[in-house]
């Protein structure tokens, strides 16, 4: 390559790299959109308006949180994934966008995994299994048990076709042998409320169930990961119960493909700094958000990678497929 053309390449690339530290230094200059792909109430949405008020006191500028539920989160995704890549429109989504969603429907109007970047983990979790009372079943055996001489077979709900809850039902179901039918709802709180109704009989949840279990107005069974859960000390994990069953999840932020690196790393250096305030732990931990879930970027897309890759051999195994 000619020695001018060589200078003027690096000088181009110099001055891109020079605006884009400055676009970083005087970012944000504006309010901030984050969509959530599920409704007000669930954990996505409670952890999601957590992490943001704090954030907007570190960052001096308002996080507007916009609600678009929607097939899986799918429809909050496409739009932050053909937003400005200027850093003032972010997505919050659990884990079910990037790992599930690619394996489970059949066509995408994006790519999550090449037309969004992480900014950073949030938090990881476990859910817990839950019925209403008129469920006569006091224990996890107990309801195995029901639901396996319950016929037709007992209604359970989800936050929509292959979400988290979609998939521990049916994985549990795989694990101990029993049937119930699953019916979907846009978000964990409306699926609450039809369990709440005696719509349903039973689901797996978080944030949007915690309280309703604390409070006795549904019946806490089990919890889904490898430990007992802070915020339901009382409740086994189904593994103590039916050992081999451990399913757990994650939340974190992304940004449309191509914000400029120093906004990423802002953020990035902003929102671990939010995890780190007791207060916010707390929070998170009591309400049933999750617990705090620090990661470098390195880090984080491995975890990424496993979980797509485990994931999408239980969907496979499933026979799950959205059209």
């Amino acid at each position: 390559m000619p020695r001018l053309l060589c200078r003027a390449l690096m000088a181009v690339l110099v001055l891109i790299a020079a605006l884009e530290a400055a676009q970083a230094q005087a970012y944000p200059n504006r309010p901030i959109k984050l969509l959530v792909g599920f409704p007000p109430g669930g954990a996505a949405d409670l952890t999601a308006r957590l992490v943001a008020q704090s954030l907007s006191v570190r960052l001096g500028q308002p996080i507007v949180i916009e609600n678009r539920p929607g097939a899986g989160s799918n429809l909050a995704g496409d739009l932050a994934a053909k937003a400005a890549p200027d850093g003032y429109t972010l997505l919050h989504t659990p884990e079910n966008l990037l790992v599930i969603n690619p394996h489970a429907y059949a066509k995408l109007p994006f790519d999550p995994l090449k037309d969004l970047v992480p900014i950073a983990s949030l938090v990881s979790n476990q859910y817990a299994l839950a019925v209403n009372p008129s469920v006569q079943a006091n224990g996890l055996r107990e309801f195995v048990a029901l639901a396996q001489k319950t016929s037709p077979p007992l209604f359970y709900a989800s936050v929509g076709n292959s979400s988290p809850h979609h998939l521990m039902m049916e994985t549990f179901k795989e694990h101990a042998k029993f049937d119930a039918t699953h019916v979907p709802y846009r978000g964990g709180a409306p699926a609450a409320n039809a369990m709440l109704a005696g719509d349903v009989s039973a689901m797996f949840g978080a944030a949007s169930i915690v309280p309703m279990i604390q409070s006795g107005r549904f019946r806490g069974l089990a919890v889904s990961g490898k430990a007992r859960w802070k915020p339901l000390p009382d409740l086994p994990t189904i593994n103590e119960v039916f050992p081999g069953y451990e399913m757990t999840v994650w939340h974190a932020w992304f940004a449309p493909a191509g914000v400029p690196q120093p906004i990423l790393e802002r953020l990035r250096r902003e929102i671990n700094e939010v995890l780190r305030e007791p207060e916010v732990v707390e929070r998170l931990s009591t309400s049933g958000s999750g617990d705090a879930y620090i990661t470098t970027p390195d880090e984080f897309m491995a975890r990424i990678r496993a979980d797509y890759d485990k994931l999408g051999k239980v969907i496979k195994s499933l026979g799950l497929r959205i059209e």
